[in-house]
């Protein structure tokens, strides 16, 4: 990976009891799982070796604690946009059981009954890129930490698909993503890596 283009490095939080067991997790504050922070506590090394121009964190516990374990908490600011799809009256629930009453939903394609529009979605999205690129400096490189469903839905904005595009890219708790450019076109650097 080259530093001479943009790099947005996405850090997923590590695993929570809902996410281990597929309920959607929107504005539930949940603390991590003991596995959940040894996930977080895995990223420091890999992000030790980095220089960040600046470190923007989902104002819930989960991505501030991955944060504060992945060891970027001192230069991290909270930023709203970065929060998770607000599922409304999908909130603790799983996919199967959405698709009892709504057959094939998925969060990219259909509606959250009393929460988030994809459109709304978008539009943080389209915040975050510009905040993202505004903020970059020599090194080049910010470091994003929040959930699932929102960074997948920052990459396919990223991409030129869109939020829909986030519904291609699995990502895993405890994961890094860099979205960057080459020969001036917007690409996925890495995708839903591993830590170690």
């Amino acid at each position: 990976m080259s530093a001479a283009g943009p790099e947005l490095w996405l850090l997923r939080h590590g695993a929570t009891e809902w996410a281990r067991c597929g309920r959607h997790t929107g504005n539930t504050d949940l603390p991590l799982l003991p596995e959940g922070e040894t996930e977080a506590r895995a990223l420091a090394p890999l992000l030790a070796a980095r220089a960040f121009d600046a470190v923007l964190v989902s104002p819930l516990q989960r991505a501030r604690r991955t944060c504060e374990l992945a060891g970027l908490a001192e230069r991290a600011e909270v930023c709203d946009d970065l929060r998770e799809w607000d599922y409304g009256a999908y909130e603790g629930i799983t996919t199967a059981e959405i698709r009892r009453s709504v057959p094939d939903w998925t969060v990219f394609s259909h509606p959250c009954p009393d929460g988030e529009s994809s459109a709304q979605v978008q539009e943080r999205c389209q915040r975050l890129i510009e905040l993202a690129l505004a903020r970059l400096g020599e090194q080049r490189r910010i470091a994003l930490f929040a959930h699932g469903h929102i960074l997948r839905s920052l990459a396919g904005t990223w991409l030129g698909l869109g939020v829909a595009g986030g519904a291609l890219l699995v990502l895993d708790t405890g994961s890094f993503s860099v979205l960057g450019q080459e020969r001036e076109r917007r690409t996925l650097l890495r995708w839903n890596a591993p830590v170690g």
